[in-house]
Order: structure tokens, then C-alpha cells, then sequence
């Protein structure tokens, strides 16, 4: 069961109660959020949004015009993250606190965040597909999840599809995009891509640094055969991987 601190933003940006209008609005450009938690002594005591201060004096406390704690709909760290979704989705709240049992403020759950939830669900699977089959050749296999240098993938797929292709630079601009799926072996700094290749380019020309990624570290110094596929393809980095449309013709980008 996936809980709600595994997903929520720790980094919460907050006001206080003496506050003014002016600052809610200050942080609302400086953020492009629409929402903010009111905190005292960490506590939290209410939230203000957009829609409070609209028509308001700029000189106004936040105190004034906030929704207060008793009227909250909040949540805490280890509910289930589904669970959390089903209220989201009768209040129509975009976001939920996340309080302890002392109503200290953890953080924030967003719907962006139940939805990725939901959409890295589908990634172990092939995870333990790809773990099974190199044990399966005799190999010694550990995971790792971490991040991983777009500049250190190697590609073994030597071309993508455009339009999923867009769909990617989309999940990945929402925060959306699963993890990718690499493998890691002995004397080698590359981290060859197995699965996610769309997730990958679209970072590469998005001038991403980093990936999330489950690491599939194999035990041996030999080249493996998928490292050959990539040799066979003449690939040696992402920019070598074509953007092809429905017509199979390739996209310059």
C-alpha cells in the first residue's frame, strides 16, 4: 500500500498569520502556486488562496482572511495515497497538508503526486522481468533506485516514436515521468538503458541532467549482449537515437 509521505513535497512554502495580502501575493509570483499553509511555531493553523484575496485591501492579515484549521480538510503521512485521491476528488482540493498527530505541518500531497503514484506502479513489473532473466543466465544482480546522469545512458533502441515521444517532454514538465530502467556491470561508467527510451531523449533535449532510475547492477566484467545491440545500432549516446513519425521518417529536432 503506497502512503502519502512516499510522494508529498517536503519543501512546503508557508505564510504566518501577520502576513499581509501583499505577501501572499509576493509568493504567489515567485512561486506560481495558488496555495499556501499557514503556520505558527509549525503548527498549522489555517490556508490562504488566490481566491481569498481576490478584491481584498493588500494591507489585510493573512489571519483575517484565511480558511482556519477546523475547517481544513487535511491529511497525514501514512494514509493510504488512494485514499487521499478519493477526497480530492469529492472536495475538489488540488492539494492536502500533511499534519502529525501533533498537527505539525510535514509537507504537501498534491493530485499531480497520487497520479504519479499510479503511474510508477507499472514499473516494478518490468523490473523484476529484467531481474529474473539475468539471474537466469547465472548472473549476481542487486537494484538500486538513485538518480543517473542523462549524459552516462547508452541507448540500445536506435529509434523512438514522435509522438510519444511529446507525451513524454509533457510527463516529465508535470513531474509525471516513471522511472527509467538502466543496467549497470563491472569497468563500465555507462548506464545502459533498457526501458524508457522516449523518457530519456526527451530529457537529453529538454537539457535535463538527471533521471530517476532503477539501477540493475550485474556482476560481471564481460560485455553483455545488450551492449553489443547498442554496437550493432552505432549507438554511443542519446543523441544518436531518431525521432521518427508514423511514416517512419526522421524528425530533425
Amino acid at each position: 500500500m503506497t502512503k502519502v509521505y512516499e510522494y508529498m513535497t517536503k519543501k512546503v512554502y508557508t505564510l504566518s498569520k501577520d502576513d499581509t495580502v501583499k505577501d501572499v501575493i509576493e509568493l504567489i509570483k515567485k512561486t506560481k502556486h495558488g496555495s499556501f499553509p499557514v503556520v505558527e511555531d509549525g503548527k498549522l493553523v489555517g490556508i490562504v488562496s488566490v481566491r481569498d484575496i481576490v478584491g481584498v485591501d493588500e494591507n489585510e492579515k493573512v489571519e483575517n482572511i484565511m480558511t482556519k484549521r477546523e475547517n481544513m480538510v487535511v491529511t497525514h503521512p501514512n494514509e493510504n495515497i488512494m485514499n487521499v485521491g478519493r477526497i480530492m476528488f469529492r472536495t475538489g482540493f488540488s492539494k492536502l497538508p500533511v499534519v502529525d498527530e501533533n498537527n505539525n505541518l510535514l509537507g504537501i500531497i498534491s493530485n499531480m503526486d497520487v497520479i504519479r503514484s499510479q503511474i510508477e506502479k507499472t514499473t516494478p513489473k518490468k523490473l523484476e522481468n529484467i531481474i529474473k532473466t539475468y539471474k537466469t543466465l547465472g548472473y549476481d544482480v542487486k537494484v538500486e533506485r538513485k538518480k543517473v546522469e542523462v549524459e552516462k545512458l547508452l541507448p540500445t533502441q536506435n529509434k523512438i516514436d514522435y509522438d510519444e515521444y511529446l507525451g513524454r517532454i509533457y510527463e516529465i514538465k508535470k513531474g509525471l515521468a516513471e522511472p527509467i530502467i538502466v543496467i549497470k556491470r563491472n569497468n563500465n561508467d555507462k548506464y545502459i538503458l533498457v526501458d524508457g527510451h522516449h523518457r530519456a531523449v526527451a530529457a537529453y533535449n529538454l537539457g535535463i541532467k538527471e533521471l530517476d532510475a532503477y539501477v540493475v547492477y550485474v556482476n560481471t566484467d564481460k560485455e553483455l549482449g545488450i551492449e553489443k545491440t547498442a554496437k550493432n545500432f552505432g549507438l554511443k549516446s542519446l543523441k544518436d537515437v531518431k525521432i521518427v513519425d508514423e511514416n517512419n521518417l526522421n524528425i530533425k529536432m
